[in-house]
């Protein structure tokens, strides 16, 4: 069986060091759409955008979590942990939870402890959690939950586990965080997707050549290469973060989401947001596609 999940849960912890710099938060920014804002008529040289972009005004957005030490550990070195052999063009990351334990430094050391969290059999399929915990001299930074998808590697009649995917580490004051939002939401914006921004967000450290190689997303069963998912992820969260905290990266506690949908690159991402008590409740999906969801279950959590 190509997962074992006995011996993947069972398995020591790997430990390993992060290191990262102003050019890596800036390229991460870049690779996410900072200064290309289309709501801004210069966004290149528009202050806001320069929070992002300028290392003299720069801050963290919280996302970079995710990439922080070139992507490692994470989705891909999660299938390389003992009981974990699968084939990657079957693989797709599922979701994403992370928490802010303290505002991201703009360079840093830190060390990463990472371990297979939770093995789930959904029948046709197998869901790994990959968890990571990262810490500085200072104390923790943050800890990051990835859902692994793996097509065709379930039915060995394990734990099923929840229904849909973890969110323990969230807290919803309006319902439970699967509950889709209601009403009219309180702010709509749409972020264009660069034709090339797959592969300018990839030199953040996610290699899966189911991003760029037409040939290898065929084989996944896509018509061409896909966004990755924490792209998409950090588009959001800077939409958020600017139109409704003011910009303040430092207020981000939590953020979690499902990734319910493909995005291709060239396409539109319409992001609705809800306020809630300390927290913003978000729903993507793909202009081009008839608003073809993309994020699901999505909640930032806030000061």
């Amino acid at each position: 069986m190509p997962i074992d999940a006995a011996k993947a849960l069972a398995a020591e912890p790997r430990t390993g060091e992060l290191t990262w710099s102003p050019k890596d938060v800036q390229l991460y920014h870049l690779g996410i759409g900072a200064a290309a804002n289309p709501d801004k008529h210069s966004p290149a040289t528009d202050p806001d955008e320069l929070r992002y972009t300028l290392e003299s005004r720069l801050h963290v957005l919280p996302s970079f979590a995710t990439v922080a030490g070139a992507g490692s550990p994470g989705v891909i070195s999660g299938l390389s942990m003992p009981g974990v052999d699968v084939d990657l063009a079957r693989v797709l990351h599922g979701g994403q939870s992370l928490t802010i334990h303290r505002p991201l430094p703009v360079q840093g050391t830190a060390t990463a402890t990472g371990r297979i969290a939770a093995v789930y059999d959904k029948g046709k399929a197998a869901v790994l959690v990959m968890r990571t915990e990262v810490a500085d001299a200072d104390g923790p930074l943050w800890t990051n939950d990835a859902q692994i998808f793996v097509r065709g590697e379930g039915g060995w009649g394990g734990d099923r586990g929840p229904s849909t995917l973890p969110h323990s580490r969230l807290r919803s004051s309006g319902g439970s965080p699967t509950d889709p939002p209601t009403g009219d939401p309180d702010k709509v914006v749409e972020r264009a997707i660069r034709e090339d921004q797959a592969l300018l967000y990839r030199l953040s450290g996610d290699y899966n050549p189911l991003h760029a190689d037409p040939e290898f997303a065929k084989l996944a069963g896509f018509e061409r290469p896909i966004l990755h998912g924490l792209c998409t992820y950090g588009m959001t969260l800077k939409a958020v973060v600017d139109t409704l905290l003011a910009g303040d990266v430092s207020r981000v506690r939590a953020y979690t989401t499902r990734f319910a949908g493909v995005v291709y690159p060239g396409e539109t991402l319409r992001i609705r947001m809800w306020r809630g008590d300390a927290e913003v409740r978000v729903a993507v999906s793909a202009v081009e596609r008839d608003d073809a969801p993309v994020l699901a279950d999505t909640i930032v959590q806030h000061s």
